[in-house]
Formats: C-alpha cells, structure tokens, sequence
C-alpha cells in the first residue's frame, strides 16, 4: 500500500509538471526518516528543488530562443588583449539596469578587437537574469523583413524584434545593406525607442552611416533615436571623435553624451 501511495504521488507529480519533486522525492524521503526532518522543512526542501530546476530550464530556454550564433561570457573576455576598455565600467553595464532603464549600448571599432564577445557575453547574462533576448545580425534582420513582405507578415516579425527587453544588432556596416534596409533599420529602432534596449556593434563611425545605409536623412532618423540614453563603447583604435559630411547628421548628434569606455 504504502508502495502504491508513493508510485501515486510520483505520477502526481509528474502531472502537475513538478518533475525535479519527483526525481528528488525518494532521496528527500529517506533524509526525513534518517534526519527526523521536519515536515516544514521536508517540503521547503523538495520545493527548492523544483524552483532552482526551473530556473535552470528558463535560463536554457532564453539562451536558446535568443540565437546567439557562439555562447561568450563576459568572464572570457581577455582584457589584456583589449587594455582600451575599462573593465570597471563594463562590470557596471553588466548590472543590466541600462535594460530597466530602456537604455542602449554601442560597440564601434574594428573588426577583432571583441565587440560580438562583450554583446554576447552581456546578453548571456540578461537570459541568466530573466531578460527576454534576441539577437540578430543587420543583414539577418533586414532579410526576415524583407521576406516577410511576400507572405504579409511583416506586421508579426516586426513585433518579434520589437518586444524582447533586449535586441542584440551586430555587424552593422559589415556587409552592404539593400536599398529597404535602411528602412527597416529605422522601423526596428523606432519601434524600441524608449521601450526597449538595443546593443549594437559597428566596425564603422557614425559619419559613415550615411554612406552604409545609402540615406543620410534615414541615418540621421535612426542615431537620434539610438544615442539618446546611450552608452558609447569605443576601442581606441579607432578614433572615437564623430565628424559627418552631412549636416543633418552632425545636428543629431550634436546634444548626446557619450561614455567611451577607454
């Protein structure tokens, strides 16, 4: 009987989606009878188990859903190869509370130097701390939208760039980008402005976004919005002062505080 009852409460349960209860429950169980465990503590005991589990398979499943194209940790991250960037500011961004504060970071600097190890390496560790995230290359981006003109979903992949917390673009300026992706650039920073965080990386300066995006006035759309509550990262190896030919994007950006971490 008492056989029976335990087999009962192992398929119970499972059928209330408690599988690290049921897994841990035998070992919880002979614990109690050796320990004279309270029942208090017997529960709390199985419960911690189900919560930690649960938390483990959240964290997965956001680092799944996110796409990261390789897995970084900030902790990796080889400061000696990279002595420009502070590394006690860059442990303050990883508080995360640019993400509740709806606030952007930009990496900009040469191919190498680790922009796509940092972005990931902080996003990694927002799905740790329970931030939706996604993350995309431009050209991957503008891709999908492009697509989804043909089977009218453009409104439903628009939103899935819209809504996470977070939304990693990498690679901009990297490859050629066509002549509507400049627009969807924007509609994707428009949507998010102020109601989500954007971290970017770019191998070229602001001045060449023009240039990249094959519309100045578009460019200059998409860094007003991008550089207001934002957090500039720049390798000194490049230069991080911003001078454009173009006069509406030098107004843009004229009224922005930038952070160089160097």
């Amino acid at each position: 009987m008492a056989t029976e009852s335990y087999e009962k409460l192992i398929t119970d349960l499972k059928k209330l989606r408690l599988p690290a209860m049921a897994e841990m429950l035998d070992s919880y169980t002979k614990q109690a009878a050796s320990n004279s465990m309270s029942y208090m503590d017997f529960l709390s005991n199985l419960v911690m188990e189900e919560v930690r589990y649960k938390e483990r398979r959240g964290v997965e499943n956001r680092i799944r859903s996110a796409r990261f194209p390789v897995m970084k940790s900030l902790d990796d991250f080889d400061y000696a190869f990279q002595p420009s960037i502070n590394r006690k500011k860059l442990e303050e961004l990883s508080n995360l509370r640019f993400i509740d504060n709806k606030e952007n970071i930009l990496f900009l600097g040469p191919p190498g130097v680790g922009k796509t190890h940092l972005a990931t390496g902080l996003s990694v560790k927002a799905c740790a701390a329970g931030y939706k995230v996604l993350f995309t290359t431009l050209n991957e981006m503008i891709s999908i939208l492009m697509a989804s003109l043909a089977d009218n979903s453009f409104p439903t992949k628009l939103r899935a760039f819209a809504q996470p917390p977070l939304l990693v673009i990498d690679e901009v300026g990297y490859l050629p980008v066509p002549k509507e992706g400049a627009n969807f650039l924007f509609q994707v920073v428009a949507k998010r402005y102020e109601t989500g965080s954007i971290i970017l990386t770019s191998n070229k300066s602001f001045a060449d976004w023009g240039e990249i995006l094959g519309d100045s006035i578009i460019a200059s759309a998409i860094l007003d919005r991008l550089l207001h509550h934002s957090t500039m990262v720049s390798f000194n190896i490049i230069s991080t002062s911003v001078h454009s030919s173009s006069a509406e994007l030098e107004d843009s950006m004229r009224e922005y505080r930038f952070v160089a971490l160097s």
